[in-house]
């Protein structure tokens, strides 16, 4: 099925609360965040979102949460991924990271000043809720 009849069937809450994350956190500088799927599940009022982030060489986010399940999975590269009270991760290509709601995340930058990183990240949270919440 061609990409642009998937992206017809994205719910307007998800495509605003892409431009949420993207405001919040994309720029040239920091990378890009690709939407791939979102879909409500059942009658649970929860939603899955999935969406690729490249990091280019040195990039970050600033601290943020997600009122949300978060599972990264790395696709190029390699992450250093922190939630508050936490060690350091760093992983690369073929493995995991896991967010709870509760979790802060203080660290989420590229491990490399010279090659880029890409994961994929599936959230499952609550319907109309943001997928990114800054902190100060």
């Amino acid at each position: 099925m061609p990409k642009t009849s998937t992206l017809s069937r994205v719910t307007v809450s998800f495509i605003v609360n892409l431009l949420f994350f993207q405001s919040a956190y994309a720029s040239t500088d920091d990378g890009f965040v690709v939407p791939l799927m979102s879909k409500v599940l059942g009658s649970d009022d929860k939603e899955v979102l999935v969406l690729t982030v490249s990091y280019p060489p040195g990039a970050a986010t600033p601290i943020h949460r997600h009122d949300a399940q978060v599972f990264v999975y790395v696709l190029e590269g390699t992450i250093t991924m922190q939630v508050e009270g936490g060690e350091p991760t760093t992983i690369g290509p073929g493995e995991m990271f896991y967010e709870s709601p509760a979790d802060i995340h203080a660290v989420s930058k590229n491990a490399s000043d010279t090659e880029p990183a890409k994961f994929l990240v599936f959230l499952i949270k609550n319907k109309g809720t943001p997928p990114v919440i800054p902190v100060q």
